[in-house]
């Protein structure tokens, strides 16, 4: 099978596009390569057929889609800056490209899997004791600028327990998570349409070796490492115990492997996470053992527009097609220290993001 992989010189794309070459797979890369994820001048992955490309230009599609059976379009923007219509431009209205090259072309594309996020959900799912299952609204600015961080039931005002968040809702609150979401209508929606089998993977945090340390604005791993490596603290934003699920790059590329080949897959989207809640102090906490520098997270009161408070992703739906969390996510960790400490990257990068987040507004205190 020959598979275009498009962001394929990103941490998910090249790990995947590696794992199907490895299986006997004919495997074709398109990445527009731009920072701050990729180095200036960068060069495209060795060993692959590779075009540079961007996915909002449709000659760019053409010459990538040349004589492919199926796509794993992973190429997308993120980050947490305020450019909220790039978000769009990369995210939908190139993936809407895709599948207009493929109809008007009729291309003979057996399968799309395409990279979709948790982000998709917004706040995560909780239980109430007085009303059960409920679906949270986004915290109010005012209840963040005086540090009150915790979730609150959207009913009676009460706490709220967190627990694993399905397939069923979503509510995006920032530019990131409304254009995957708007990403997977497309995608799904054009797929059944005009009979392009596809399946959208909704990833959790994902962790392991190869994941760039340029873009330190977002991602608790490379921001922690990066303080870390310059022997200073990390920093955790509100108070550290906001609750996320990580998962393993290992397992991601296995999740994909299904989604592109299982028979049951297409027509849906799948969580693929981690299936365990850990707070930011506590992967902060294993990431100081880890790396043995003797310094506490730091947690002065910040918080980012727009995030979540709490969300773990429920991974019923992906176990059904025989997947499973099998990674120890402690020795990814391990394996990532490891890696980073041979790059010879500056650490400064992740001090420069923390400035320029506050200097754009992005990270704000709360009582100030």
């Amino acid at each position: 099978m020959k598979v275009l992989v498009t962001g394929g010189a990103g941490f998910i794309g090249l790990a995947t596009a590696e794992a199907l070459r490895d299986r006997g797979d004919e495997v074709r890369i398109m990445d527009a390569l731009t920072q701050p994820v990729h180095a200036p001048d960068a060069p495209g992955p060795e060993g692959f057929d590779f075009v540079r490309g961007d996915v909002r230009v449709k000659d760019d599609w053409i010459r990538a889609l040349d004589g492919v059976d199926a796509v794993c379009h992973f190429a997308a923007y993120q980050d947490y800056l305020k450019d909220f219509s790039t978000f769009f431009h990369v995210n939908a209205a190139g993936t809407a490209m895709l599948y207009e090259v493929i109809v008007e072309r009729s291309l003979p594309v057996r399968r799309v899997v395409a990279a979709s996020s948790q982000a998709v959900y917004g706040e995560g799912a909780y239980r109430c004791d007085l009303d059960g299952l409920v679906t949270c609204e986004p915290r109010p600015a005012e209840r963040l600028r005086r540090g009150e961080f915790e979730q609150r039931c959207s009913k009676c005002g009460g706490p709220v327990e967190l627990v694993p968040t399905p397939e069923e809702h979503a509510d995006p609150r920032n530019s990131y998570g409304i254009s995957k979401l708007a990403q997977e209508k497309i995608a799904l929606a054009l797929g059944e349409t005009y009979d392009v089998p596809t399946a959208t993977m909704r990833y959790s945090i994902v962790h392991g070796p190869g994941q760039s340390p340029r873009n330190a604005y977002s991602g608790l791993l490379r921001s922690a490492a990066l303080n870390l490596l310059a022997g200073v603290a990390p920093v955790a934003f509100e108070d550290g115990k906001q609750q996320r699920d990580y998962v393993a790059i290992g397992d991601v590329v296995a999740a994909n492997l299904i989604a592109l080949d299982h028979p049951d897959a297409p027509g849906r989207a799948y969580n693929v996470g981690g299936d365990m809640p850990w707070t930011v102090l506590e992967v902060a906490d294993a990431l100081r053992e880890i790396a043995g520098v003797d310094v506490d997270t730091l947690t002065p009161g910040l918080y980012r527009v727009g995030d979540t408070r709490h969300i773990v992703s429920d991974v019923t739906r992906l176990r059904s097609l025989g997947w499973n969390v099998r990674a120890d996510l402690k020795q990814v960790w391990r394996d990532y220290w490891a890696w980073l400490g041979g790059l010879g990257v500056d650490p400064a990068i992740a001090r420069r993001a923390h400035e320029d987040m506050l200097a754009r507004g992005v990270l704000r205190k709360a009582g100030g």
